[in-house]
């Protein structure tokens, strides 16, 4: 990182080393023994690693955190539920084209981040079943939750089971919103291209003020591609009233516009659509038929090997432009070299980045630290599956003399305890990891 002149901080927008090319990789060989299976407790090959932990990759929420800002900023409480929505949108984003996974985390392993818009600390609470927890906060917002994923081959696919709530607190209105991720699924595992799919419903919940929420349906790419990427649905009152529509692409831009105004733009596509002989409610029944049956199909993997070897490519001659929209959000156009480095954003590019003074004040058990995740960012292959062998048998030989020890081993910055507004259990900050006490901490490389 470099501080400008004017004072603003610069990240590196590269990696040490271009990705090593998985050519010659089969990850259809190391899955054909995994159907049904969790992944998250089958060691995986380094070559299909990104040189990232999974607590740096959970972070990348955070890209797009003046969202969160703008949306403390605004007195209307429906504008403030189309910035929070636009946030639980745009955190997904940085997903497509990502097909390496991250690192496991070590138990205990931490990650920090300081930006601009807020602070930031996560933690590895639990190593089987994995929970990564993690709290980030600002003058406008506090975020906070844990996820613990379940990653499963389904015969043709992998799919990714974000489990968990986030939850986002506005102090200055007294408001909180929380949501759960949708699944990530990707396909053609066996043979073919690999890409990236997220579907789902998310609903985002404001708890206080308005008691508004957004229902958001992210959909499967159904026929001809039509709906790839898409995402819309609507913010409603407590009487379930519909105030706003917002749509749009998780890979590119959320909008906003009215209810009536997309009601009316609705009607418009419909009486363009529909055949002058066919009868509406025939045609209606038939194409919520459709929907359902596509929704099936794309969620649903068979038993044979999916023979396309192609990305799929959205049908751009389906727009949708409702007059009167209002951009709440667009992603950032990733860096020209991506495809040499992961397809990482400019974001993730930063995430490893160790700077020069920050070995002095850094928390010892920060992912930064990982020998592992460091050697394959510097394109020692070798050297990485060496050290990620050894550091996960030593995470087998810690679990095990923690099993006899009487007092086990305890989180250091997270505990469980009752999400106030999900009323669901959760792990919650402890507070005093900026103090930067970490005399008593082990270094992660012994830990």
């Amino acid at each position: 990182m470099e501080v400008t002149a004017d004072g603003q901080c610069k990240y590196r927008t590269s990696l040490p080393v271009a990705q090593f090319s998985r050519g010659d990789f089969s990850l259809w060989s190391v899955l054909k023994n995994c159907v049904g299976k969790e992944l998250s407790k089958i060691a995986m090959p380094v070559v299909f690693n990104e040189p990232l932990s999974f607590l740096q990759r959970m972070l990348e929420y955070l890209e797009y955190a003046h969202l969160l800002r703008m949306a403390s900023e605004q007195t209307d409480p429906v504008a403030r539920m189309e910035y929070i929505a636009a946030f639980a949108v745009s955190a997904l984003a940085s997903n497509w084209e990502r097909l390496g996974k991250p690192f496991n985390p070590l138990l205990g392993e931490t990650f920090e981040l300081e930006r601009p818009e807020f602070r930031a600390v996560c933690e590895q609470v639990s190593h089987h079943p994995p929970v990564s927890a993690f709290h980030a906060d600002s003058q406008h917002f506090v975020f906070h939750g844990s996820v613990h994923p379940k990653i499963k081959f389904c015969g043709k696919s992998v799919e990714f089971q974000p489990k968990g709530h986030v939850t986002v607190e506005l102090p200055r209105w007294g408001e909180a919103y929380t949501w759960s991720n949708v699944n990530c699924c990707v396909h053609n595992v066996i043979v073919g291209k690999l890409w990236i799919e997220q579907y789902g419903v998310m609903e985002v919940l404001c708890h206080g003020g308005a008691g508004l929420r957004a229902n958001l349906t992210f959909k499967p790419a159904g026929f001809q591609n039509r709906d790839l990427h898409r995402v819309d649905g609507f913010i409603v009152d407590p009487s379930k009233k519909k105030l706003k529509f917002l749509y749009g692409k998780w890979t590119e831009f959320i909008k906003s516009a009215d209810a009536g105004a997309h009601e009316a733009w609705a009607r418009g596509r419909d009486e363009r659509e529909t055949p002058a002989h066919t009868p509406k409610k025939v045609l209606a029944k038939f194409n919520s038929f459709k929907q359902g049956a596509l929704r099936s199909m794309s969620m649903q993997d068979s038993d044979e090997p999916d023979n396309s070897d192609d990305v799929p490519k959205p049908d751009e001659t389906y727009n949708i432009d409702i007059p009167g929209s209002t951009t709440l959000w667009e992603a950032k156009p990733r860096p020209t070299n991506s495809s040499q480095y992961y397809q990482f954003t400019e974001f993730a590019m930063s995430l490893n980045e160790l700077e020069r003074d920050m070995k002095g004040q850094l928390c010892p058990t920060d992912s930064r630290l990982r020998p592992d995740v460091r050697m394959l960012e510097q394109g020692d292959i070798d050297g990485a599956a060496a050290e990620k062998t050894r550091l996960e048998e030593k995470q087998r030989t810690t679990r095990k003399s923690m099993k006899k020890a009487t007092d086990g081993w305890q989180p250091r910055w997270f505990s469980q305890g009752t999400n106030p507004y999900t009323k669901q259990e959760d792990w919650l900050y402890n507070g005093g990891y900026w103090d930067r006490n970490y005399q008593h901490l082990k270094d992660i490389d012994i830990f």
